[in-house]
């Protein structure tokens, strides 16, 4: 049959366990893991937000992870450009995208060039956006409550 090249996308920006587990979960499904790192031109046009961590950082990350075969750039918002120049054949996403509008026409593209489409579980109770809030929050406190907390250390 051959090798299972396995695609899995994501911002990957304040690495937590849920991008852990997606890449685990990835590794096991196939053969060679390639991670995309989506852009920080990408994430800021897409989510309307630069990230913290910038690009050459988080691929640097991503890349340190052992289930993690090859990590690549992303820097078009058309997947199907995406698999034009990787030629994976499995592509992972969390299931926080099944069913969707945005995840059925995925998944259609896909289908259409023979690209098998694989939902994990999303980790429901760490994201990016949780980590982003709290650090906000931490910002926002009052001073004597910061340097309190500081003093802990």
């Amino acid at each position: 049959m051959g090798l299972k090249i396995g695609y899995a996308p994501g911002a990957f920006d304040l690495f937590h366990i849920g991008h852990l587990n997606i890449l685990k979960h990835a590794r096991s499904q196939c053969d060679y893991l390639i991670a995309g790192v989506v852009s920080d031109e990408m994430l800021e046009r897409v989510k309307g937000r630069l990230p913290l961590v910038p690009l050459a950082e988080r691929m640097e990350i991503v890349g340190s992870i052992g289930y993690v075969d090859e990590v690549f750039a992303e820097v078009v918002p058309d997947k199907l450009q995406v698999w034009e120049e990787l030629r994976f054949n499995a592509f992972f996403k969390g299931d926080d995208w099944k069913g969707t509008p945005q995840g059925d026409r995925l998944e259609a593209a896909f289908n259409a060039v023979g690209v098998e489409v694989i939902f994990f579980p999303y980790t429901v109770h760490t994201s990016s956006t949780a980590l982003r809030t709290a650090l906000e929050l931490i910002n926002q406190s009052p001073e004597p409550a910061r340097r309190r907390q500081g003093a802990r250390r």
